[in-house]
């Protein structure tokens, strides 16, 4: 049984036949104690507090019967490991890339050009991730200004807090709030025209920080913390 806070994906999964269902990962509806086995794939590093992250995982643990186990994926700050760059890296390549990047770096300029618009909960809400930001090290530099940093794609991370750009495939002439559009490189027209980007919020997560949170629940055991492709992972066990 699948769960997503997109309904656009829970239906695509219903056109498969598969079971799935629009929830929320603080809050699942599904009695605790019954699930074998539980799995978060690149779902808590959108969490932007750390209490929400860990609420996160105790609700996961709160699923699984005991001796039931879970498997964790969260984004890593390194995508670069043992001298081994991560696909994510690895994928920067060709004219492919320089479409993206320009696409992206329009979206940076776009954001930074917003000026001190936002209201003044949005700002204190961002300078709360950047005190967190302070505190939690790991070799990410702290923004010059209250406002979160908007990622290049393809690119190492320097801020555990960030905005991802996120592109919506294919022009479009519909025009969304809140959302920056960009022009679309290529020759024809329907490529020419304007294509959305998405800022999607994102904390990166440093070697050993998913484990910690992990390890403070007393309800859990972590059987094994590992590194894949440019991921952090726990696998853990209900007590």
């Amino acid at each position: 049984v699948g769960c997503d806070r997109s309904k656009n994906l829970v239906d695509i999964c219903g056109e498969k036949h598969f079971q799935a269902f629009v929830c929320d990962a603080l809050s699942v509806p599904i009695r605790s104690g019954s699930c074998d086995a539980c799995i978060s794939i690149a779902v808590i590093h959108h969490f932007s507090t750390a209490e929400r992250r860990l609420a996160t995982i105790r609700e996961l643990a709160r699923l699984l019967r005991p001796g039931g186990m879970a498997l964790i994926y969260v984004w890593a700050m390194e995508q670069e490991y043992k001298n081994q760059k991560s696909k994510y890296l690895k994928e920067k390549n060709g004219s492919k890339n320089k479409e993206k990047e320009l696409s992206t770096g329009t979206a940076q300029r776009t954001h930074s050009d917003q000026g001190p618009d936002n209201s003044s909960q949005d700002s204190a809400w961002s300078d709360q991730l950047l005190n967190d930001l302070k505190d939690e090290g790991c070799g990410a530099k702290p923004v010059a200004d209250s406002r979160l940093p908007v990622h290049t794609n393809r690119t190492s991370f320097h801020s555990q807090d960030l905005l991802v750009p996120w592109h919506l495939k294919g022009g479009t002439k519909k025009k969304e709030e809140n959302v920056d559009t960009v022009l679309v490189p290529g020759g024809s027209k329907e490529s020419q025209e304007l294509s959305p980007i998405f800022h999607r919020y994102y904390h990166v997560f440093c070697e050993g920080e998913l484990e910690a949170v992990c390890r403070s629940l007393d309800c859990v055991r972590v059987q094994k913390s590992y590194y894949d492709q440019g991921n952090w992972c726990v696998i853990l066990e209900k007590l």
